[in-house]
């Protein structure tokens, strides 16, 4: 992609939870645009979508609307990506891809820029973003594993019903006010009543047990760390949140860290807010993380069950830097370099 002053964008699933995102980042952050070009469903085409005072239309998503983009960003799910993001290459884009479509394709770099935004110039036209719990997992991980060698990792997720889109945000409301009035729940995007309640909403794998939105954390985790070989576990369990992601983090390292040490590393790493003071009873939440860039760490604690051992609480907001702001990322650092 050529340096210019200013850049033809487009935003595939504009209307989406994470598109409406990645439209209000590109603003805020004053990113460079020439146009900004809004794709969606035939459903949504016709609808408009403010941006920096002015409404913009949204048009249909197809084949040949790629010509003369520069930059496309994705907010559509795997089966529209697969379909979409070779033609938007092959018209010469760059493509930052929030599905999990190309993100353990071997020759597509999985980016998250705090840890290995090194990366991003070994594109070749396709640049994958991570699982959003990914994406906050490995941001803390990145200065821990410098210092001291990590040899585990494991994560279970408490992650809010945004990440799965706007019907799932309607469906928690819905069987809030249900259950609040006494009347009949119904479960439409989950298979479980997700209202005061803790959820497991993917398939799991017959033979390994574990649920796809797992595996996907264990193996990205070990792309864009690096680490082939890094021993990696988790559990993922959606909870009645409407916006924000909780990690409770297990790491073992080769070389001992307190936790004062560890703190003092995390402070100083780009990326990371550490909110964490026992004695006051401060530690982030997901309401707290709302609307924030950062991701969010606190009760930084040591583990006395096994040797080298830390305990981190990580809080993050999933729909910016679990998605949309880590797309712009990408971006920035892509016309930067």
């Amino acid at each position: 992609m050529k340096k210019k002053e200013a850049y033809q964008v487009a935003i595939m699933g504009a209307t989406g939870v994470v598109g409406q995102e990645m439209v209000e980042i590109l603003e805020e952050r004053k990113f460079p645009i020439e146009k900004l070009h809004l794709f969606a469903s035939e459903r949504s085409a016709g609808s408009t979508i403010s941006y920096a005072g002015r409404e913009i239309s949204v048009l249909a998503l197809s084949e040949d609307v790629f010509e003369g983009i520069d930059l496309v960003l994705g907010a559509t799910d795997s089966n529209l990506s697969r379909k979409f993001t070779p033609h938007a290459a092959t018209a010469g884009c760059v493509v930052i891809d929030n599905s999990s479509a190309f993100r353990m394709e071997p020759k597509v770099p999985l980016i998250v820029p705090e840890v290995n935004g090194d990366l991003i110039s070994t594109h070749r036209g396709i640049i994958a973003n991570p699982n959003c719990s990914t994406a906050q997992l490995v941001v803390p991980l990145k200065p821990l594993h410098d210092a001291a060698r990590i040899r585990r990792v494991v994560v279970t997720t408490f992650q809010s019903v945004s990440g799965s889109g706007k019907e799932a945000m309607s469906e928690l409301m819905d069987q809030t006010k249900a259950v609040l009035s006494f009347k009949e729940v119904e479960c439409n995007v989950y298979p479980n009543q997700i209202a005061f309640n803790c959820i497991v909403n993917w398939d799991c794998d017959s033979e390994t047990g574990f649920t796809e939105e797992e595996s996907k954390i264990i193996e990205e985790t070990k792309k864009i760390m690096g680490e082939p070989s890094l021993q990696v576990t988790a559990t993922t369990i959606r909870v009645p949140v409407f916006r924000s992601h909780g990690e409770s983090v297990n790491i073992e390292t080769e070389k001992e860290l307190d936790p004062d040490e560890a703190r003092a590393l995390l402070s100083c790493a780009p990326g990371i807010t550490v909110f964490d003071d026992p004695g006051r009873k401060i530690y982030p939440t997901p309401l707290d993380i709302v609307g924030e860039d950062n991701v969010y760490v606190g009760r930084v604690r040591k583990d006395h069950s096994v040797t080298n051992g830390l305990h981190l609480w990580v809080v993050a907001d999933n729909l910016r830097k679990g998605a949309a702001l880590n797309a712009v990322q990408i971006a920035e650092r892509l016309i930067r370099d």
